[in-house]
Protein backbone atom coordinates (compact mmCIF):
# COMPACT_ATOMS: atom_id res chain seq x y z
CA UNK A 1 0.00 0.00 0.00
CA UNK A 2 0.91 3.84 -0.56
CA UNK A 3 0.24 5.87 2.55
CA UNK A 4 -0.12 9.47 2.48
CA UNK A 5 1.24 10.00 5.50
CA UNK A 6 2.90 13.21 5.52
CA UNK A 7 0.14 15.19 5.90
CA UNK A 8 -0.01 18.13 8.98
CA UNK A 9 -3.25 19.37 8.36
CA UNK A 10 -5.62 16.76 7.58
CA UNK A 11 -5.98 13.20 9.62
CA UNK A 12 -7.91 10.44 10.17
CA UNK A 13 -8.74 9.96 13.70
CA UNK A 14 -10.34 7.03 13.57
CA UNK A 15 -12.97 4.75 11.51
CA UNK A 16 -16.37 2.96 13.01
CA UNK A 17 -19.58 2.07 11.93
CA UNK A 18 -19.42 3.14 7.79
CA UNK A 19 -17.90 6.17 8.89
CA UNK A 20 -14.37 7.72 9.40
CA UNK A 21 -13.82 10.59 11.99
CA UNK A 22 -11.70 13.38 10.78
CA UNK A 23 -10.16 16.86 11.32
CA UNK A 24 -9.49 19.29 8.26
CA UNK A 25 -6.95 21.42 9.72
CA UNK A 26 -9.07 22.88 12.85
CA UNK A 27 -12.28 21.08 11.83
CA UNK A 28 -13.82 17.75 12.55
CA UNK A 29 -15.66 16.01 10.43
CA UNK A 30 -17.68 12.89 10.03
CA UNK A 31 -18.07 11.31 6.24
CA UNK A 32 -19.21 7.68 5.34
CA UNK A 33 -16.98 5.38 3.84
CA UNK A 34 -17.98 2.06 2.52
CA UNK A 35 -14.79 0.75 3.40
CA UNK A 36 -15.03 0.73 7.01
CA UNK A 37 -17.12 -2.42 7.45
CA UNK A 38 -16.51 -2.59 11.34
CA UNK A 39 -17.52 -1.37 14.57
CA UNK A 40 -15.42 -0.39 17.01
CA UNK A 41 -15.67 1.53 20.02
CA UNK A 42 -16.41 5.50 19.57
CA UNK A 43 -13.94 6.61 21.97
CA UNK A 44 -12.82 9.66 20.70
CA UNK A 45 -14.98 13.06 21.92
CA UNK A 46 -15.08 14.32 18.53
CA UNK A 47 -17.22 11.56 17.30
CA UNK A 48 -19.70 13.53 19.29
CA UNK A 49 -18.20 16.85 19.04
CA UNK A 50 -17.87 17.36 15.05
CA UNK A 51 -18.45 20.61 13.14
CA UNK A 52 -20.25 18.32 10.64
CA UNK A 53 -21.69 15.07 9.50
CA UNK A 54 -22.78 13.99 6.19
CA UNK A 55 -25.58 11.30 7.01
CA UNK A 56 -26.56 9.40 4.40
CA UNK A 57 -30.24 9.17 3.60
CA UNK A 58 -32.54 5.52 3.67
CA UNK A 59 -33.92 6.84 0.19
CA UNK A 60 -30.70 7.64 -1.30
CA UNK A 61 -28.25 10.67 -0.91
CA UNK A 62 -27.59 12.76 2.13
CA UNK A 63 -27.50 15.56 3.64
CA UNK A 64 -25.01 17.62 6.33
CA UNK A 65 -25.87 18.03 9.47
CA UNK A 66 -24.55 20.09 12.56
CA UNK A 67 -23.05 22.19 9.94
CA UNK A 68 -20.62 24.25 12.01
CA UNK A 69 -18.43 25.41 9.44
CA UNK A 70 -17.51 28.69 7.39
CA UNK A 71 -18.39 28.86 3.81
CA UNK A 72 -15.01 27.29 2.93
CA UNK A 73 -11.05 27.32 4.46
CA UNK A 74 -7.12 26.38 3.77
CA UNK A 75 -5.37 23.41 4.92
CA UNK A 76 -1.48 22.96 3.12
CA UNK A 77 0.57 20.23 2.21
CA UNK A 78 3.72 20.95 1.74
CA UNK A 79 4.18 23.98 -0.77
CA UNK A 80 0.23 23.38 -2.05
CA UNK A 81 -2.38 25.37 -0.23
CA UNK A 82 -6.01 24.08 -1.09
CA UNK A 83 -9.65 25.67 -0.43
CA UNK A 84 -11.70 23.62 1.44
CA UNK A 85 -16.04 23.53 1.00
CA UNK A 86 -18.18 20.89 1.72
CA UNK A 87 -19.75 20.17 -0.95
CA UNK A 88 -22.97 17.58 -1.95
CA UNK A 89 -22.29 13.82 -1.30
CA UNK A 90 -20.35 14.18 1.15
CA UNK A 91 -17.20 15.86 -0.60
CA UNK A 92 -14.72 18.43 0.31
CA UNK A 93 -12.83 19.29 -2.71
CA UNK A 94 -9.71 17.01 -2.58
CA UNK A 95 -8.75 13.17 -1.69
CA UNK A 96 -6.07 13.14 0.90
CA UNK A 97 -4.59 10.13 -0.11
CA UNK A 98 -3.67 11.46 -3.22
CA UNK A 99 -1.07 12.72 -1.87
CA UNK A 100 0.99 10.24 -1.99
CA UNK A 101 0.66 10.62 -5.77
CA UNK A 102 1.81 14.25 -5.69
CA UNK A 103 4.82 13.27 -3.94
CA UNK A 104 5.45 10.90 -6.60
CA UNK A 105 5.06 13.24 -9.44
CA UNK A 106 6.77 16.06 -8.22
CA UNK A 107 9.93 13.43 -7.41
CA UNK A 108 9.96 12.34 -10.75
CA UNK A 109 9.47 15.86 -12.63
CA UNK A 110 12.35 17.21 -10.84
CA UNK A 111 14.12 13.91 -11.24
CA UNK A 112 13.91 14.11 -15.32
CA UNK A 113 16.16 17.72 -15.63
CA UNK A 114 14.46 18.16 -18.88
CA UNK A 115 11.19 19.72 -19.49
CA UNK A 116 7.99 18.22 -18.95
CA UNK A 117 4.37 18.87 -20.34
CA UNK A 118 1.48 17.30 -18.66
CA UNK A 119 -1.77 16.68 -19.53
CA UNK A 120 -4.01 16.34 -16.64
CA UNK A 121 -8.01 14.43 -17.06
CA UNK A 122 -10.62 14.64 -15.32
CA UNK A 123 -8.63 16.87 -13.26
CA UNK A 124 -11.32 17.77 -10.26
CA UNK A 125 -10.14 20.76 -8.11
CA UNK A 126 -6.16 20.47 -9.09
CA UNK A 127 -4.14 18.58 -6.90
CA UNK A 128 -1.89 16.76 -9.46
CA UNK A 129 -2.30 19.79 -11.38
CA UNK A 130 -0.64 21.87 -8.58
CA UNK A 131 2.32 19.18 -7.66
CA UNK A 132 3.11 19.18 -10.93
CA UNK A 133 3.09 22.75 -11.74
CA UNK A 134 4.90 23.51 -8.64
CA UNK A 135 8.12 20.81 -9.58
CA UNK A 136 8.52 23.13 -12.92
CA UNK A 137 5.88 21.17 -15.68
CA UNK A 138 3.82 22.97 -17.80
CA UNK A 139 0.31 21.51 -17.38
CA UNK A 140 -2.58 21.03 -19.12
CA UNK A 141 -5.95 20.75 -17.15
CA UNK A 142 -8.93 19.41 -18.54
CA UNK A 143 -11.93 18.71 -16.83
CA UNK A 144 -16.21 18.68 -17.89
CA UNK A 145 -17.31 20.34 -14.80
CA UNK A 146 -16.69 24.14 -15.31
CA UNK A 147 -17.23 24.84 -11.36
CA UNK A 148 -14.36 22.30 -10.47
CA UNK A 149 -11.98 24.13 -13.16
CA UNK A 150 -12.41 27.35 -11.52
CA UNK A 151 -12.37 26.18 -7.69
CA UNK A 152 -8.89 24.44 -9.58
CA UNK A 153 -7.33 28.16 -10.55
CA UNK A 154 -8.60 29.08 -6.50
CA UNK A 155 -6.07 26.46 -5.80
CA UNK A 156 -3.30 27.65 -7.88
CA UNK A 157 -3.75 30.93 -7.19
CA UNK A 158 -3.84 30.22 -2.66
CA UNK A 159 -0.71 28.00 -3.71
CA UNK A 160 1.11 31.14 -5.52
CA UNK A 161 1.15 28.86 -8.80
CA UNK A 162 -1.53 31.02 -10.99
CA UNK A 163 1.50 32.20 -12.86
CA UNK A 164 2.93 29.16 -13.92
CA UNK A 165 1.99 27.45 -17.47
CA UNK A 166 -0.98 25.87 -16.59
CA UNK A 167 -3.83 25.84 -19.77
CA UNK A 168 -7.48 25.31 -17.83
CA UNK A 169 -10.15 23.38 -20.24
CA UNK A 170 -14.03 23.00 -19.66
CA UNK A 171 -14.41 20.12 -21.78
CA UNK A 172 -15.05 16.23 -22.47
CA UNK A 173 -11.66 13.88 -21.78
CA UNK A 174 -12.32 12.22 -25.08
CA UNK A 175 -13.15 14.77 -27.49
CA UNK A 176 -10.35 16.93 -26.18
CA UNK A 177 -8.02 14.35 -26.59
CA UNK A 178 -9.13 13.56 -30.07
CA UNK A 179 -8.56 17.25 -30.64
CA UNK A 180 -5.26 17.33 -29.18
CA UNK A 181 -4.52 13.95 -31.53
CA UNK A 182 -5.65 15.91 -34.73
CA UNK A 183 -3.41 18.84 -33.51
CA UNK A 184 -0.30 16.94 -32.75
CA UNK A 185 0.42 18.31 -29.62
CA UNK A 186 1.58 15.39 -27.03
CA UNK A 187 2.77 15.27 -23.70
CA UNK A 188 5.59 13.87 -21.71
CA UNK A 189 3.35 12.89 -18.70
CA UNK A 190 -0.29 11.58 -18.21
CA UNK A 191 -2.56 11.68 -15.32
CA UNK A 192 -6.65 10.10 -15.30
CA UNK A 193 -9.00 10.05 -12.79
CA UNK A 194 -12.11 8.52 -14.32
CA UNK A 195 -15.05 8.24 -12.84
CA UNK A 196 -17.04 4.45 -12.27
CA UNK A 197 -19.41 6.04 -13.93
CA UNK A 198 -21.28 8.94 -15.28
CA UNK A 199 -22.62 10.61 -18.21
CA UNK A 200 -21.20 12.98 -21.61
CA UNK A 201 -22.49 16.32 -22.34
CA UNK A 202 -24.53 14.66 -25.14
CA UNK A 203 -25.84 11.96 -23.27
CA UNK A 204 -23.15 9.48 -23.52
CA UNK A 205 -22.60 6.71 -20.85
CA UNK A 206 -19.28 6.26 -19.68
CA UNK A 207 -18.93 2.97 -17.95
CA UNK A 208 -15.30 2.37 -16.18
CA UNK A 209 -15.46 -1.36 -16.87
CA UNK A 210 -16.20 -1.12 -20.86
CA UNK A 211 -14.95 2.41 -21.45
CA UNK A 212 -11.39 2.56 -19.56
CA UNK A 213 -9.07 0.14 -21.94
CA UNK A 214 -10.44 2.02 -25.15
CA UNK A 215 -9.63 5.64 -23.27
CA UNK A 216 -6.48 4.48 -22.36
CA UNK A 217 -5.68 3.62 -25.80
CA UNK A 218 -6.52 6.69 -27.22
CA UNK A 219 -4.93 9.02 -24.39
CA UNK A 220 -1.24 6.89 -25.43
CA UNK A 221 -1.67 8.18 -28.42
CA UNK A 222 -0.94 11.96 -27.21
CA UNK A 223 2.67 10.62 -25.54
CA UNK A 224 5.72 12.24 -26.40
CA UNK A 225 8.28 10.14 -28.21
CA UNK A 226 10.13 9.91 -24.24
CA UNK A 227 7.19 9.61 -21.91
CA UNK A 228 8.22 10.33 -18.58
CA UNK A 229 4.84 8.31 -16.09
CA UNK A 230 1.33 7.33 -17.05
CA UNK A 231 -1.14 7.36 -14.14
CA UNK A 232 -4.49 5.93 -13.68
CA UNK A 233 -6.40 6.22 -10.90
CA UNK A 234 -9.76 4.40 -9.66
CA UNK A 235 -11.96 4.34 -6.98
CA UNK A 236 -13.87 1.55 -8.06
CA UNK A 237 -15.13 -1.00 -5.92
CA UNK A 238 -14.03 -4.61 -6.82
CA UNK A 239 -11.43 -3.33 -9.39
CA UNK A 240 -7.93 -4.52 -8.33
CA UNK A 241 -4.80 -2.83 -8.59
CA UNK A 242 -3.49 -5.51 -10.82
CA UNK A 243 -6.20 -4.84 -13.53
CA UNK A 244 -4.96 -1.69 -14.11
CA UNK A 245 -1.31 -3.29 -14.26
CA UNK A 246 -2.18 -4.95 -16.85
CA UNK A 247 -4.05 -2.52 -19.12
CA UNK A 248 -1.27 0.03 -18.73
CA UNK A 249 1.11 -3.01 -19.62
CA UNK A 250 -0.71 -3.65 -22.55
CA UNK A 251 -1.18 0.00 -24.16
CA UNK A 252 1.79 1.68 -23.02
CA UNK A 253 4.77 -0.96 -22.14
CA UNK A 254 3.84 -2.82 -25.14
CA UNK A 255 4.81 0.25 -27.01
CA UNK A 256 7.31 2.43 -24.49
CA UNK A 257 8.67 -0.41 -22.97
CA UNK A 258 8.99 0.89 -19.02
CA UNK A 259 7.12 -0.58 -15.98
CA UNK A 260 4.13 -0.41 -14.45
CA UNK A 261 2.82 -0.54 -10.80
CA UNK A 262 -0.20 -0.90 -9.20
CA UNK A 263 -1.28 -0.88 -5.38
CA UNK A 264 -3.67 0.63 -3.02
CA UNK A 265 -3.70 4.38 -1.85
CA UNK A 266 -4.30 4.62 1.89
CA UNK A 267 -4.56 6.97 4.64
CA UNK A 268 -2.85 6.38 8.43
CA UNK A 269 -5.44 6.27 11.34
CA UNK A 270 -4.58 7.89 14.54
CA UNK A 271 -6.69 5.38 17.17
CA UNK A 272 -5.37 1.71 15.59
CA UNK A 273 -2.01 2.48 13.76
CA UNK A 274 -3.56 0.78 10.61
CA UNK A 275 -4.43 1.94 7.36
CA UNK A 276 -7.85 2.74 5.86
CA UNK A 277 -7.86 1.64 2.03
CA UNK A 278 -9.06 4.78 -0.52
CA UNK A 279 -8.79 3.35 -3.83
CA UNK A 280 -6.40 2.19 -6.16
CA UNK A 281 -3.18 3.57 -8.61
CA UNK A 282 -1.22 2.19 -11.42
CA UNK A 283 2.06 4.48 -11.90
CA UNK A 284 3.96 3.46 -15.26
CA UNK A 285 7.09 4.71 -15.62
CA UNK A 286 8.93 5.30 -18.68
CA UNK A 287 12.96 4.05 -18.98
Amino acid sequence: MWLADKWKDYEVLDTSGGEKLERWGRYFLVRPDPQVIWTTEKTDPHWKQFDARYARSSSGGGRWQNLRLPEHWQVRYGELTFQIKPMNFKHTGIFPEQAENWDFMMRTIRAADRPVRVLNLFAYTGGATLACAAAGAEVCHVDAARGMVAWAKENAKASGLDGRPIRWIVDDCAKFVEREIRRGRTYDAVIMDPPSYGRGPSGEVWKLEENLFPFVQLVSRVLSERPLFFIINSYTTGLAPSVLTYLTETVISSRYGGRAVSDELGLPVTSTGLALPCGATCRWVGE
